[in-house]
């Protein structure tokens, strides 16, 4: 009875739940009469104004020639929702078949989601966005605080947080881009070799190298991955200090990852705690600021 409201949605003969993802929106995969595909959100209402912009920007990357589910409607459903209506995108989960995949292949698929993201950032947008440097600089305040007053706490934490505040200055003057939010291969799928991008539920405007905050997840997978990642979005010619905010977005996500894993119970907390760990080996206890698993050898194999 919900769907009602929806245009079309008479057409619909399969409507099954979706429930992967932390996203608060309820989520389903659709197939119509006429064998399209397609992916509902429902949000709450409340929300009305912000899923509305979103609609609009994600309908912007659209345009980029990108494999990824494309905005169709978006509208009111019922007394409490509103929805938003996508394309949906065929494939298999990239972060299960990754590590079934050659090393060559895995580096060819990370080059290939670089070169995407690249073209999500390339996207022309007319928001003025807020000062980087001070936006940053309060969400950096923020994590270390919620680190500093969470019970839970991890040895390498203090090099971490030194190593933030020894390389703030790095925020100044960065550019802001459009950002798909949660860029990494649990929200991508794979279909004939090509990789198709999904859930744009964490849109933003930033710096685009904060973009490869979530390259750990790629990286715990696939270190080939994460370098072929890395190296198609600069086309092969990585700039040092990339390396140097990288390091520093990543500690800041280690520090706020295990509060918010809080809210979530022991599995997740412990979860987020290896992370963390496997995170400070790489740097080597933050004493370098270019991960162990990252190679800038050419592994393409296209």
């Amino acid at each position: 009875m919900r769907f009602m409201d929806i245009p079309d949605s008479e057409s619909w003969v399969k409507v099954d739940a979706v429930n992967k993802g932390w996203s608060s929106d309820k989520k389903y995969y659709i197939e119509t009469t006429k064998g399209t595909k397609l992916l509902l959100r429902l949000s709450n209402l409340d929300e009305k104004e912000i899923k509305q912009r979103d609609f609009e920007l994600i309908k912007l990357i659209a345009n980029q020639n990108i494999n990824m589910s494309v905005p169709i409607e978006f509208g009111v459903c019922g007394e409490n929702s509103v929805y938003t209506l996508f394309t949906w995108v065929d494939g298999e989960d990239l972060e299960i078949v990754l590590p079934s995949l050659d090393r060559c292949m895995q580096y060819n698929l990370g080059y290939k989601a670089g070169i995407t993201l690249k073209r999500i950032h390339d996207c022309k947008f007319t928001e003025e966005p807020k000062n980087w440097e001070d936006r940053y600089n309060i969400k950096l305040d923020r994590n270390i605080s919620m680190y500093n007053n969470c019970p839970v706490k991890y040895k390498g934490a203090d090099k971490i947080i030194d190593y933030i505040n020894r390389h703030r200055h790095l925020l100044n003057g960065r550019p802001q881009v459009l950002q798909h939010g949660d860029y990494h291969t649990g929200n991508m799928v794979i279909k004939n070799g090509d990789v198709g991008i999904i859930d744009f539920n964490r849109l933003d405007i930033g710096d685009p190298w904060e973009e490869f905050n979530r390259i750990s997840f790629c990286a715990t997978i696939s270190g080939d991955f994460a370098s072929g990642m890395i190296n198609g979005y600069f086309n092969d010619d990585v700039p040092d200090d990339f390396f140097k905010l990288l390091a520093l977005y990543i500690g800041s996500n280690q520090l706020s990852s295990i509060p918010w894993a809080m809210n979530f119970g022991e599995e997740d907390v412990n979860y987020m705690i290896q992370q963390a760990r496997l995170v400070l080996k790489w740097y080597n206890d933050y004493n370098y600021y270019i991960p162990s698993w990252y190679t800038s050898k050419n592994l393409k194999v296209f």
